[in-house]
């Protein structure tokens, strides 16, 4: 660069390049994480050191240029913070701030600014905005950083007179503030993307941990249903025969009585009756050990659902219950054994009903697509308004003889899941809700079914009332 009166001032020579290349490898070595830091680390440490090295250098007796190197540490300290408070408009600040700063800088360290040694401190708005935005505002940030270093351009042109090889450096130095915003932009870019793929790769392993538990769980369930069913099978045939004996005894001698002892006939109709309950819990038994042979074809669920829903409420004589029924349409469908399938289901809306006999309440019945894991087909819940399952239970409540009724056995739940393991399916119990996002009071349980191969959909309603 030459003065206008004819005395030569050269742009800043080659040498004044190499604080750029050091400043630009030690600001690569310290880009930050992608993470909005909201406390001072050890890369805020070493940026303090970077500052008060620059303040320690020529010029030193320049009060404003120490003043604007403690303005960088304040904003280099408060970054975090603000980025933590505003994420959106943080960033933008903390980047304008820098640009200002950095431009205020190269005013007070050189005699012409544009021919300052500091002109590198652009490269830390830069960087900055390189780890905080995409690519293409970091390219817009870069070129407003490189945009107020240019502006200084001006000035020296009314007292210098600027050759092509000075334009040459400049130019280059220009080229390096845009090569190191795209180098960290990458980085940055790049270990954002790495950051999210290992995110969705540790949900993806939570949720497979997740079946990976519940699928062990329902294989301990099963083995103890295995190995109960061949203990009940055994005991359920030693005690029908002794039964029938008794039973029949008890209706002989209530005949050989007839009217002429009538205690001895009423304790021989006792005897009777009970006879008869206990071969009812016997059959209960065998049903619940008797290896499972459904004969699965596709059928549409909803019509086995109807059925069941139907003579549930016909036998009905406790307090009045409103069903609802909201039924997806075009729902696929499913491999059912008809009549066992059915069973499920009766057991399970009758449970419903007992848990309302007292007050009456609300039985919804929701039946729509789902999947579970890889596998298409149809989710019913089954939801009431009774007093609900305690949590306690619910990990046992599929489990031989665990009940909540008074004078209920326990096996109930058993059979209904191992005639849903039967179907391929899976069951659960969850709280109720009360239809708008919130918990509510009673039970439901949740019921899937695997789609049939090659099944096309059944038109169904999709809802309807039935009080």
């Amino acid at each position: 660069m030459r003065r206008r009166t004819g005395q030569p001032i050269e742009l800043t020579p080659g040498a004044g390049d190499l604080p750029a290349q050091l400043f630009l490898a030690k600001a690569m070595n310290g880009a930050k994480t992608e993470a909005k830091r909201s406390t001072i680390n050890w890369m805020d440490v070493l940026w303090l050191a970077f500052l008060a090295g620059l303040a320690l250098l020529p010029p030193i007796e320049e009060t404003h240029k120490q003043e604007i190197l403690l303005g960088f540490g304040v904003i280099q300290l408060a970054e975090g913070w603000l980025v933590a408070r505003w994420p959106s408009r943080g960033p933008i600040c903390v980047v304008l701030w820098k640009i200002a700063l950095a431009t205020i800088l190269v005013d007070h360290t050189g005699e012409v600014a544009i021919n300052s040694y500091y002109y590198p401190i652009y490269f830390l708005p830069i960087l900055t905005a390189a780890e905080y935005f995409g690519p293409w505002a970091t390219l817009f940030w870069t070129s407003l950083s490189s945009a107020a270093y240019c502006s200084y351009l001006y000035p020296a042109l009314q007292d210098f007179e600027i050759t092509a090889e000075d334009y040459g450096r400049l130019a280059i130095r220009i080229l390096f503030f845009y090569l190191a915003a795209m180098v960290v932009n990458r980085f940055v870019v790049e270990n954002r993307r790495q950051t999210q793929r290992y995110q969705e790769l540790a949900e993806t392993l939570a949720v497979t941990n997740r079946q990976l538990e519940q699928a062990q769980a329902e294989a301990r369930r099963s083995e103890r249903l295995a190995a109960l069913g061949q203990l009940s099978a055994g005991l359920a045939h030693e005690i029908r025969n002794p039964l029938g004996v008794i039973k029949g005894s008890a209706e002989m001698l209530s005949q050989k009585l007839g009217q002429s002892d009538p205690l001895a006939t009423e304790l021989a109709g006792y005897i009777s009756s009970e006879t008869n309950r206990l071969s009812g819990l016997v059959t209960r038994f065998l049903d619940f050990a008797r290896p499972l042979h459904a004969e699965l074809s596709p059928q549409a669920i909803t019509v086995v659902l109807d059925r069941a829903l139907s003579d549930v409420a016909t036998l009905w004589k406790g307090a009045t219950v409103q069903v609802e029924k909201h039924y997806q349409p075009d729902l696929p469908l499913v491999e059912l054994d008809e009549s066992l399938c059915e069973q499920a289901f009766l057991n399970l809306i009758k449970n419903a009903y007992d848990a309302m006999s007292a007050n009456g309440g609300r039985l919804q019945v929701r039946v729509a697509k789902s999947e579970a894991g890889e596998r298409q087909g149809v989710e019913v819940r089954i939801e009431d308004t009774g007093p609900g399952i305690p949590r306690e239970l619910r990990e046992q409540i599929f489990n031989p003889f665990v009940t909540t009724k008074k004078d209920g056995v326990g096996l109930g739940l058993s059979i209904v899941s191992k005639i849903i393991d039967g179907h391929h399916g899976s069951m659960r119990v969850e709280d109720a809700s009360q239809g708008d996002g919130k918990q509510g009071t009673g039970a439901c349980f949740v019921v899937f079914f695997p789609a049939a191969e090659g099944s096309k959909p059944v038109a169904e309603p999709a809802h309807a009332v039935i009080s």
